[in-house]
């Protein structure tokens, strides 16, 4: 199966400090790919070098066969990115805001209202869609985010803590979504909860200080006698020197 998602060999560098070590690896449609790794492993830089917010400084990224740096817009064209923070404007409402994100995608005339509806239905927020974005809870805010990422409906997805300050319930239905969704995309998402990706993923890749260091199903990560979480920990703790 062709992959939707294709990193090879990718490097960024800040001055003297390497986030993200010569990276590779491709997601397919129908993967849906837990990426994990502890605070500064690099999994939101390489996101950002996917989505073309940050340049490489070697290697190369493509979504459906188009080169970020080379061919970005068509590149974009095909991806739905939901950033860390999920920046948007705070003072327009919440339909005010994906309307905006419709027209500069293109759409217009009653096209442009269905995609606007359909991204509201989705992530369930009818009872906000009138209210400032700034008003609304971080769960909400997350879930505005998560809309703007779907609305052109994407084949592939890249989401940094897609379920980041959502309620229990919420993290269920985000889930879902994923689930109902994964068929027909190839599904990139940054995560700090192991139960997520056990509940939603197909594969994991795990990377700590830029590099990655494993890459398989969750499944064959864990052996009858460990955890995700076990696995997780002895993969990217460092091992402490043993005692003189």
């Amino acid at each position: 199966m062709a992959a939707l998602i294709e990193i090879e060999r990718l490097t960024k560098r800040f001055g003297a400090f390497t986030a993200v070590d010569d990276v590779s690896f491709t997601v397919a449609r129908g993967e849906v790919v837990g990426f994990l790794g502890p605070n500064g492993a690099g999994k939101s830089t390489t996101m950002k070098m996917l989505s073309g917010f940050v340049t490489p400084t070697a290697g190369t990224a493509r979504i459906c066969g188009k080169d970020v740096v080379d061919d970005p817009v068509a590149a974009k064209r095909s991806l739905g990115y939901l950033p860390e923070g999920a920046p948007t404007y705070p003072e327009m409402t919440v339909t005010g805001f994906l309307d905006f994100v419709a027209r500069i995608r293109g759409y217009r005339g009653i096209e442009r209202k269905e995609r606007v509806e359909d991204a509201i239905d989705l992530t369930q927020l009818e009872g906000v869609r009138l209210q400032p974005i700034e008003t609304l809870s971080k769960g909400f805010k997350r879930r505005v985010g998560l809309a703007q990422a779907l609305l052109h409906d994407p084949p592939v997805l890249v989401l940094d803590e897609p379920t980041d300050g959502l309620d229990p319930n919420q993290k269920h239905e985000v889930r879902q979504l994923i689930r109902r969704m994964a068929p027909e995309k190839a599904i990139l998402i940054s995560t700090h909860i192991l139960e997520e990706v056990e509940a939603v993923c197909t594969r994991a890749i795990i990377i700590a200080g830029g590099k990655v260091l494993a890459d398989d199903k969750p499944s064959a990560l864990t052996p009858t006698d460990k955890t995700l979480e076990e696995v997780f920990r002895e993969l990217t703790v460092p091992a402490q020197p043993e005692a003189a």
